[in-house]
């Protein structure tokens, strides 16, 4: 089991209530010390699934006081460890303690932290979404698997859907608005590029790897919905995601690339069959995003914006569902009307 180790300064003033606080529920690895200007520095060790719970408390009667802060360190090991019945009392406790929060998920706060820099609007993230839209074309021109996939690990695509997706979740509309933003950044310099370079080359939409993402059908929806689960599970459970952002990749940077080159070289009906594919993906990337989240128990802390957020989240998912039945619709009628 994962553990944090929770840092809180706070005026000593508040000594006792944040003692009072903690005791009821029974938290024993804790360290207390004064530090300058009357400053209290507590440490708390605890698992990663009852921090959660004590950081909602912390900030549910302490985020008005001037001077508090609270730090989030994860902790790979410590020693000794504790005992069977130690063991067995901290299990109890967590059932006290985790309020809806499922197992093994990392806290609300570093999970926002960690969305939210892999979705920062910079020179890094432009020239990483140029530079893979470059290698995705290049893989796409030559037929070559390889280069596709190359493309892929390096596309910083994984933050800003699944932001969107995060931003529905807790009713956080300025994280929403960062989100799309990037999203829309994204899109739109991976799209110019790929119109330019249609321009200039010839494309040809027999080649398979062009081809093959001019045409959506279910199996693609059920690829789009994984990629989207896998990525807010990789992240809530705080695991690795290199390999998850390429599943997101996968459904997202090369259709994107395959219509521009295609409406740049005037293949106007093999690209409204990238456009359908490139549609869905998103709609699936974030509807399974948003179902994930809410499944992890991912929930803001007061009660007023729980409300909100699970509005939010319903409405979202209500739209996401109609979107994707239309574009099931659209995908049935485009097969007969091939046949």
């Amino acid at each position: 089991m994962a553990n944090r180790l929770i840092e809180i300064y706070i005026p000593e003033i508040f000594s006792a209530k944040v003692s009072d606080i903690l005791e009821a529920h029974d938290q024993k690895n804790i360290w207390r010390e004064t530090v300058k200007d009357e400053i209290l520095h507590i440490q708390i060790l605890t698992s990663t699934d009852q921090s959660q719970a004590i950081l909602d408390l912390m900030g549910k009667h302490f985020s008005g006081v001037e001077g508090f802060k609270i730090i989030i360190l994860p902790v790979s090991a410590s020693l000794p460890q504790a005992d069977d019945e130690e063991k067995e009392k901290n299990e109890t406790q967590k059932t006290k303690l985790k309020k809806g929060i499922k197992k093994n998920t990392i806290t609300r706060e570093e999970l926002y932290e960690d969305i939210k820099s892999r979705m920062q609007l910079n020179w890094v993230f432009v020239i990483l979404v140029l530079l893979s839209s470059i290698v995705a074309a290049v893989g796409l021109l030559k037929d070559n698997v390889a280069v596709v996939i190359g493309a892929m690990v390096i596309a910083p695509l994984l933050g800003p859907n699944v932001g969107l997706a995060l931003s529905t979740t807790l009713a956080d509309y300025d994280l929403g608005k960062k989100a799309l933003l990037s999203n829309i950044v994204a899109i739109a310099i991976g799209f110019a590029f790929s119109v330019i370079l249609g321009l200039l080359v010839d494309v040809d939409p027999s080649i398979n790897e062009i081809f093959s993402r001019t045409e959506v059908g279910f199996g693609d929806i059920a690829l789009a919905l994984a990629s989207g689960s896998a990525g807010a599970l990789a992240l809530t459970t705080g695991i690795s995601t290199a390999l998850v952002g390429v599943m997101v990749a996968v459904a997202l940077l090369p259709p994107l690339v395959v219509l521009g080159l295609l409406i740049g070289s005037g293949n106007f009906d093999y690209a409204w069959g990238a456009f359908l594919l490139l549609l869905t993906n998103l709609i699936s990337v974030n509807l399974a995003g948003v179902v994930t989240f809410w499944a992890r128990g991912i929930r803001p802390r007061s009660w007023w914006e729980a409300n909100r957020a699970k509005k939010a989240s319903r409405t979202a998912i209500i739209f996401w569902l109609i979107l994707i039945i239309l574009l099931c619709v659209v995908i049935v009628i485009s097969k007969t009307d091939i046949l």
